[in-house]
């Protein structure tokens, strides 16, 4: 059975937690989860991959295990939580890596990657987009509208959110078979954002996220310099990111590859086993 370890760094004052597997001197792998979550979606993919690589999964200041500083206490934006994990694998002694990035993970992940291109061997993406394809539109209408102009009139719809079914939702929906998908999931997610001051944190980063869309030519900029190996496995039932959000890596890496899955936002819930193995064979092929 594989060992998983459940460690901190405190990374500038603050306690950063992550989940840790694998050999210490085996290819490096990072996951970088998405919101609502925390390495918590990892949980099982860790293992399932840990016998031949190094697997690191932090929680991002704010999600998870990790600390908690208010927002009026530290600045919540994606460069601040992509700096502090650049410095969390710098303390790990990361040299080399390959990222496998979620939702939220995407923008912490091209960040990593812009910030020091040949560190990067190789990406996974899964429903982490870096092209505005695949945006669904009726999902991110209220979500742009308060990052261009927050305020009463726009901050309902993104606090609501924050609440148990719309967790729920992102969880189920577009899911083939909702009965793998364990309810451990929305209720782990929904009692770390019930924490109080944990609302403002969220929502300072929804007001960040169309930082992420104007980098986005920068990061395509990267995938047609670097030419990185990139394996895109997508849940094509996704009501946030489509699939056409998958296939537009193709525009700047010809050679990437796309798998586009028959199930919903977190693919891992019902697809582990698929996934894993395209992971193994893909990284085998491209990571030494």
């Amino acid at each position: 059975m594989v060992e998983v370890r459940h460690l901190t760094e405190t990374i500038d004052g603050h306690r950063v937690f992550y989940r840790e597997a694998g050999p210490r001197d085996a290819p490096v792998l990072v996951l970088l989860h998405g919101f609502p979550t925390s390495s918590h979606m990892f949980r099982q993919l860790i293992p399932a991959l840990a016998e031949d690589y190094r697997v690191i999964a932090p929680d991002y200041l704010g999600f998870g295990v990790s600390d908690m500083p208010l927002a009026s206490e530290f600045d919540y934006t994606f460069d601040a939580l992509a700096e502090l994990t650049a410095k969390l694998l710098d303390r790990l002694d990361v040299g080399r890596f390959a990222i496998y990035v979620q939702d939220y993970g995407a923008p912490v992940g091209w960040r990593l990657a812009v910030r020091a291109p040949t560190r990067i061997t190789a990406v996974i993406t899964q429903n982490g987009n870096a092209y505005t394809d695949g945006f669904v539109e009726d999902f991110w209408k209220p979500a742009f509208a308060y990052g261009t102009a927050p305020g009463p009139d726009t901050e309902g719809p993104m606090r609501g959110a924050l609440t148990l079914e719309a967790v729920k939702w992102q969880y189920l929906n577009g899911a083939n078979d909702e009965s793998l998908v364990s309810p451990d999931n929305w209720i782990h997610d929904v009692a770390l954002l019930d924490r109080p001051g944990n609302d403002e944190i969220q929502l300072a980063l929804f007001r960040d996220y169309l930082s992420n869309v104007e980098r986005y030519p920068e990061f395509q900029q990267y995938f047609r310099d670097s030419q990185v190996p990139l394996l895109a496995v997508w849940g094509g039932n996704d009501g946030i990111f489509g699939p056409d959000g998958a296939r537009a890596f193709v525009r700047d890496l010809p050679k990437a590859e796309v798998h586009v899955l028959d199930t919903g936002h977190f693919a891992l819930e019902t697809h582990l086993d698929a996934i894993a193995e395209y992971i193994r064979d893909f990284l085998g092929r491209h990571v030494s």
